[in-house]
C-alpha cells in the first residue's frame, strides 16, 4: 500500500531542508562522477548535529505534534517486528470487532504472549476505519476477553497505547463506555499474569487507561502521556485552545517528567530523528527493554506481581504539604 508522507512539521523544517541539500549533492556526483564524498560527509555530520539540537529541546507541544504523524510506527508496525510470529484476533464475543484497538498471540523470544493495542490509520481511508485511534466499548470489550484469556492459559500481557482518548460519540455512550473502562480498570489489577504497558505515541485520557494498568509502564523517549489533551485543557481553563502550549507546559505530558513524578518505570530512547526515522531500529530498542521487564516479572509469585501493581497506582498523585 502507497503511503502518503506526512508534511513536515515547522520546527523539522531545518532538518527537511539539509536532507534535500544532502540529496541534491549526492545526484550532482552521481551524473558528474565526481568523487565528492568529504563534502557529503561533512553535511551528513552537520545533519546528525542539527537532529541532536532540535530533538534535546523539543517543547512537550512539539513532542505531541511529533507522534501524532502519521509516518509513526502504530502497534502493529511494532508487533511486526517485535513477535517472532503473531496472528490477530478479532471481535468482542458481542457483536462488535472494533478496528481501533487490536490484539492477538504472538511468540516473543520463545514465550507466548497475549498483545493488545491502539491502532490509528496511515491515511485519511485508513483513520476513518481505525477511527483515529479511538476505540469503542465494544474494542475495550474485546481488550478484556483477551486478557482473560491470558490469564486462563498464563500467557503475559503486552499492551501498546496510542490514542487521543476513547471514543466520546453518542453512540459510544448508550453502549456503556465509561463501564468498558472502569471494569478494564478494575479486572487489570486482578489478572494473575505479568502485565507490561507501552506508551508508543499518545496516551490521552481514559482511553489510555482501559489498556494501562500494568506490572511495569514503559514510555517512548518522545511519547506523550496525559488527562487530557492540551488543546481540550486550554479550552476548558482559560476558554482559549490557542494556549494549548502553556496547558501542555503544565500537564507535564512528556516522558521525563512522568518518570520524575513516578507515572511512568522506564524511558525507552527512540532513535535519532524519533521512532518514525528508524521503526526497525526503534522496535529492537523497545523489545529488548520488554525481554528485560518481562524476565524480571516472571521471577516473581502472582500474589507479589499483584501487590506490587496495586500499590504502584495507589501511590500516584500522593504529595506532601509543608
Amino acid at each position: 500500500m502507497f503511503i502518503k508522507k506526512s508534511l513536515p512539521l515547522s520546527f523539522l523544517k531545518p532538518i527537511v531542508e539539509l536532507e534535500f541539500q544532502i540529496q541534491q549533492i549526492r545526484k550532482i556526483s552521481e551524473k558528474s562522477n565526481s568523487s565528492i564524498k568529504e563534502e557529503i560527509d561533512c553535511f551528513n555530520n552537520k545533519l546528525i548535529q542539527l537532529k541532536y539540537d532540535i530533538f534535546k529541546s523539543l517543547t512537550p507541544l512539539q513532542r505531541l505534534h511529533l507522534v501524532r504523524q502519521s509516518d509513526r510506527p502504530t502497534t502493529l508496525d511494532y508487533i511486526k517486528y517485535i513477535m517472532d510470529d503473531f496472528i490477530e484476533l478479532h471481535g468482542d464475543r458481542g457483536g462488535a470487532d472494533d478496528s481501533a484497538l487490536v490484539g492477538g498471540i504472538g511468540k516473543l523470544s520463545d514465550q507466548s504472549v497475549v498483545f493488545i493495542g491502539h491502532q490509528r490509520g496511515k491515511d485519511t481511508k485508513d483513520n476513518v476505519v481505525r477511527n483515529f485511534g479511538m476505540a469503542s466499548p465494544g474494542g475495550y470489550r474485546k481488550a478484556l476477553r483477551l486478557m482473560k484469556h491470558a490469564n486462563r492459559f498464563n500467557f503475559p500481557i503486552l499492551t501498546f497505547i496510542d490514542t487521543p482518548g476513547a471514543w466520546a460519540g453518542i453512540e459510544a455512550e448508550k453502549l456503556g463506555q465509561g463501564e468498558a473502562i472502569a471494569v478494564n480498570l478494575r479486572e487489570m489489577f486482578a489478572l494473575n499474569v505479568p502485565i507490561i504497558c507501552t506508551i508508543i505515541g499518545e496516551g490521552g485520557s481514559g482511553g489510555a487507561l482501559g489498556i494501562g494498568i500494568g506490572d511495569s509502564i514503559l514510555m517512548l523517549e518522545y511519547a506523550v502521556y496525559t488527562v487530557a489533551t492540551p488543546e481540550a485543557c486550554a479550552a476548558i481553563l482559560w476558554k482559549d485552545s490557542k494556549k494549548s502550549l502553556e496547558a501542555a507546559e503544565a500537564l507535564k505530558i512528556t516522558s521525563s517528567d512522568l518518570k520524575i513524578l513516578g507515572i511512568i518505570d522506564s524511558i525507552v530512547l527512540e532513535p535519532l530523528g524519533g521512532s518514525q526515522s528508524n521503526p526497525c531500529k526503534a522496535s529492537t530498542l523497545l523489545k529488548s527493554k520488554i525481554v528485560q521487564e518481562l524476565n524480571k516479572l516472571l521471577s516473581l509469585r502472582s500474589c507479589e506481581r499483584k501487590e506490587l501493581r496495586y500499590q504502584k497506582f495507589r501511590h500516584m498523585g500522593t504529595f506532601y504539604e509543608e
